[in-house]
């Protein structure tokens, strides 16, 4: 449904990715219609050190006002620049519990984290992106590069997936606004038969599988000026409580340096051409 309002719930450390990060969920926001809410969590260790429990509210406290205005000080320029409102919360405490509160509280219809380009598959926190993705059943942008940003034109991938099997509640509004055609790329085994996709609308890269299947990707996302790229998450099912990345999944998170948006976990939505 085009004219529903869809949710956006951002988790940052507020690290180097930052200004790419809100440019993702600006871009984002535009072309499914959403709303956005920015979550930050810090560790009490990070805050207070040994001190009287009197002392330590007194610096958290303090760390309160400090925290908020940091925020407000980050995230007002770039909501300014783009006519975007962006709410903003945080908390002290447990990092995965703060955030699993978060989730329960906001019911986002997707989350966006940043990826790190000092460490491969290193996000928010260590073990943060798992934890995502097993508790989080809707769908999960990680925001990489500068390709995708606000009032640009969406040029969307598809990785080992067809048009109409694209698993997310707003698929249909990210398609209405993504040029044509698509471009999909598949890994097939080189020793199985393949007939290209005689869809007009798609125009199909194939890859065999193997040590150079994600460079290449990699290379032809840049050729093709690819911003996003869609990947499907494996279904949740009653016999297996949480369904994570894949290994070659993970291959695509450290190489590839476009956003890459993850399906809902949720049964696939069926989208009529």
């Amino acid at each position: 449904m085009k004219d529903q309002k869809y949710k956006i719930l951002v988790l940052s450390d507020l690290k180097d990715t930052l200004d790419s990060v809100l440019k993702n969920t600006i871009s984002l926001s535009q072309i499914i219609n959403a709303d956005i809410e920015f979550f930050h969590v810090k560790k009490p260790t990070d805050i207070v050190e040994m001190e009287s429990q009197l002392s330590a509210m007194r610096t958290i406290n303090k760390e309160h006002v400090l925290m908020d205005n940091k925020l407000r000080d980050l995230l007002e320029p770039i909501s300014k620049d783009y006519n975007v409102k962006i709410n903003h919360s945080f908390s002290f405490g447990n990092i995965k519990n703060e955030i699993s509160d978060c989730i329960k509280e906001c019911k986002p219809d997707i989350i966006i984290l940043g990826k790190k380009k000092s460490k491969p598959l290193s996000f928010i926190g260590d073990n943060v992106t798992n934890f995502v993705f097993k508790n989080h059943e809707g769908a999960v942008l990680i925001a990489a590069g500068d390709r995708l940003k606000p009032n640009t034109e969406l040029s969307l991938g598809l990785l080992n997936n067809p048009e109409q099997n694209i698993n997310l509640e707003f698929a249909e509004n990210l398609l209405a606004n993504t040029n044509r055609p698509l471009k999909s790329f598949k890994f097939i085994d080189k020793s199985n038969n393949y007939d290209l996709d005689s869809n007009k609308k798609t125009v199909e890269y194939v890859f065999d599988k193997g040590d150079n299947a994600v460079k290449n990707l990699s290379k032809y996302l840049a050729k093709s000026n690819v911003n996003l790229l869609f990947l499907n998450r494996e279904a949740k099912t009653s016999n297996k409580k949480s369904a994570s990345l894949s290994s070659e999944q993970k291959n695509v998170i450290n190489m590839v340096d476009v956003s890459l948006l993850f399906s809902n976990r949720k049964q696939p939505i069926h989208i009529s051409k």
